[in-house]
């Protein structure tokens, strides 16, 4: 309405916009944010026989098929640990967090 009558309002962005382009979000930082949200609960305490954070020894086991192979048997859940540890986001953010504990065993 002010524009009409000759100011120059501009609309607000839209929130969450970086300068008309989706901003993209590093892998390994949603890892990060993932796991410090989710798989801390019990890959930092070892709950329930979970591998410990940065615990090469333990993590050398499950990853001598190589890391795909962990993150797909993450992604369909083993023994105590759920499909995806229970995240409900895309796989492709649940590898992100995988390769972000799985680096830090490495």
């Amino acid at each position: 309405m002010g524009n009409a009558a000759g100011a120059k309002f501009e609309e607000p962005k839209a929130a969450g916009a970086a300068s008309g382009a989706a901003a993209a979000v590093d892998p390994a930082t949603r890892g990060k944010e993932i796991y410090e949200q989710l798989c801390v609960a019990c890959h930092a305490t070892g709950l329930s026989g979970a591998p410990k954070f940065g615990d090469k020894a333990a993590w050398a086991p499950r990853l001598k098929d190589g890391a795909d192979a962990a993150v797909a048997i993450g992604i369909k859940g083993l023994n105590a640990m759920p499909p995806k540890g229970g995240f409900a986001g895309s796989d492709e953010e649940f590898k992100a967090a995988a390769l972000y504990i799985i680096n830090a065993s490495k």
